[in-house]
C-alpha cells in the first residue's frame, strides 16, 4: 500500500499525486509498487525489499542518489490469543525530493506522524522527520519494556501457587521478548552512531539536541532491557524451583492422606476375610461392628494427629 503525505501549513495532508517535499508511506508494498517507486526515483529495487525481511539487520547504505537507512522497531505479535512482543525491520530512504518509510505492517511509530500528533513535523525537513522517527521508535520500546515489566509481575504471582509449566512457559516467551528487544537495540544504537558520522544527510544546528535526545533514549532503552532480561531469567529459575517444591508439596499431602485412609481399608480386609467367627474378635457381639468401626475411627485419627504434628498434612 502507497500512502502520500505532505506538510501544507503546518498540518499534515494526505496527497494523491507524488510531488517534492513529500513523505512516501510503503506498508507491505507489492513488486508492482516497489518498482513504481523505485523507477520514479532511481533506487534500487533491492533496498526497497529489503525491510521487508523479517531477519534484514540494521544498517545504513549511502548511495548516488539516496540514503537508506534501517533501523528495528517493535511490534505486537498475537499467540494463542495473547500478545507477544518482537521486532521488525522499517526503511527509512532519503532522496533529493522526497523522505520514503518502507515496512511489513502498520507501526504506532509512524501512525503518529501519519495522525498529526508529533510537533514541529514536516515532511520536507528529511533530516528532522529522521530523527523524530527514531526518537518515537527508541520511545515504543521503553513503553513496551514497561508492559513487559507489568506482565511478568502478573505472571509471577500466580506462579506462587502453581503447580504447572503454563507461567514459567509465558515468563520464557517475555525473556525471548527481551532478548529480541535487546538485540535490536544494540544494533540500531550503531546505526545512529554511523548517523552522526554520515556526510551525505545534512545536519542541522536545530537538530543537535534532538539527536542527543534519540541517542540518550536508545541507551535508556538498553539499559532497562538488560536488567528486566536479568531479573527474568533469575525469576524463571527460581520459579522453576517454587513449582517443583510446589509439586512435591502436594504428592506429600497426597501420600500422606493415602496412608491414612490406608487404616480403615486395612481393618475392613481383615474383617472381611473368610475364616471362623469365633476367631475374629467382636464377631459374636451385638454391637461388634460399631465396636469396630469406633476402633478404626479412633485409630484413623491418632495417625492423622501424629502426621499432623510432623508437618506432613
Amino acid at each position: 500500500m502507497i500512502r502520500i503525505f505532505k506538510t501544507e501549513n503546518g498540518l499534515i495532508h494526505q496527497k494523491d499525486e507524488l510531488s517534492p517535499g513529500s513523505w512516501i508511506a510503503l506498508t507491505n508494498p507489492t513488486a508492482t509498487e516497489i518498482l513504481e517507486i523505485a523507477n520514479t526515483y532511481g533506487i534500487d529495487p533491492d533496498d526497497l525489499r529489503a525491510p521487508l525481511d523479517e531477519e534484514e539487520r540494521s544498517r545504513i547504505e549511502t548511495e548516488d542518489n539516496y540514503t537508506l537507512i534501517l533501523v528495528d522497531i517493535p511490534s505486537i505479535e498475537e499467540r494463542n490469543d495473547k500478545d507477544w512482543y518482537v521486532t521488525i525491520p522499517m526503511g527509512i530512504i532519503t532522496t533529493e525530493e522526497v523522505i520514503i518509510t518502507v515496512c511489513l505492517e502498520e507501526t504506532p511509530v509512524l501512525g503518529a506522524f501519519m495522525d498529526g500528533r508529533v510537533r514541529d513535523f514536516h515532511t520536507y525537513m528529511k533530516t528532522r522527520f529522521i530523527l523524530q522517527v527514531l526518537y518515537k521508535n527508541a520511545s515504543l520500546f521503553l513503553q513496551y519494556l514497561r508492559i513487559i515489566d507489568k506482565k511478568s509481575g502478573v505472571i509471577e504471582e500466580k506462579l506462587h501457587k502453581s503447580t504447572k509449566n503454563r507461567e514459567l512457559i509465558e515468563l520464557l516467551e517475555l525473556e525471548k521478548s527481551l532478548v529480541y528487544f535487546t538485540t535490536s537495540l544494540r544494533s540500531n544504537e550503531v546505526v545512529l552512531e554511523k548517523l552522526m558520522r554520515n556526510e551525505k544527510i545534512k545536519k542541522y544546528p536545530e537538530d543537535t539536541d534532538l539527536l542527543e535526545d534519540v541517542i540518550i533514549e536508545n541507551k535508556q532503552a538498553i539499559e532497562m532491557a538488560n536488567i528486566y532480561s536479568g531479573i527474568l531469567s533469575g525469576t524463571m529459575d527460581a520459579f522453576a524451583s517454587v513449582i517443583s517444591n510446589n509439586l512435591n508439596i502436594v504428592m506429600k499431602f497426597l501420600a500422606t492422606i493415602t496412608i491414612v485412609m490406608s487404616i480403615p481399608t486395612m481393618v475392613a480386609s481383615f474383617y472381611g476375610m473368610n475364616v471362623n467367627s469365633s476367631g475374629m474378635p467382636f464377631a459374636d457381639s451385638p454391637y461388634g461392628f460399631l465396636i469396630v468401626l469406633g476402633f478404626t475411627l479412633v485409630l484413623t485419627l491418632i495417625v492423622a494427629w501424629i502426621f499432623s504434628k510432623k508437618d506432613l498434612f
